[in-house]
């Protein structure tokens, strides 16, 4: 191990319960704060030949503050995705464990990819209009629906993914 690796790793050894501290009252969830440390972290590390010989800590809590707010514009911005229209007609509610189930799962997607599957299975828009909805390539659509679909079926199963997409369309 380098110097500077060493430095780092004694300075997260020394700190990271007080920037952890930091990053949760900025988000105010414990996961995301750690999300949101190991982020700060990450970036901290790539630049830490530059910052280790100044004060690294200031550094740090800008890198968690900033970060903070830009997962909160973000969540800000998908939850102000418009509905076209309402649907003509409602899914339906055979079955309100399943609805909890699948609302659950898709809360514990992450924002990006919870808003592709809304837009793509149950708003039925194209890649291409999902793409443009959120701003971003269809090759992110693409790639962020396939990451989506893999954890819900993970924590749903095949078959209650492929059931529940066909219940929303009925």
């Amino acid at each position: 191990m380098s110097g500077a690796e060493h430095d780092f790793g004694a300075f997260v050894a020394a700190r990271a319960t007080s920037l952890l501290r930091v990053a949760y009252l900025a988000c105010g969830d414990e996961t995301e704060a750690e999300d949101l440390l190991q982020t700060a972290l990450e970036r901290t590390y790539r630049k830490w030949d530059r910052i280790r010989h100044d004060s690294p800590e200031p550094y740090v809590r800008r890198v968690i503050v900033n970060a903070a707010i830009s997962r909160a514009r973000r969540r800000a911005i998908l939850k102000i995705i418009p509905m076209h229209s309402p649907p003509d007609t409602p899914a339906r509610t055979d079955d309100p464990d399943l609805q909890h189930v699948l609302r659950e799962a898709l809360r514990a997607l992450p924002p990006r990819q919870r808003a592709v599957v809304v837009l793509r299975y149950w708003e039925d828009l194209s890649e291409t209009q999902t793409a443009e909805v959120l701003g971003c390539s269809v090759g992110t659509v693409k790639s962020q629906a396939s990451k989506a679909m893999a954890k819900l079926r993970s924590a749903l199963g095949q078959d209650t993914v492929k059931g529940a997409i066909r219940n929303a369309h009925a």
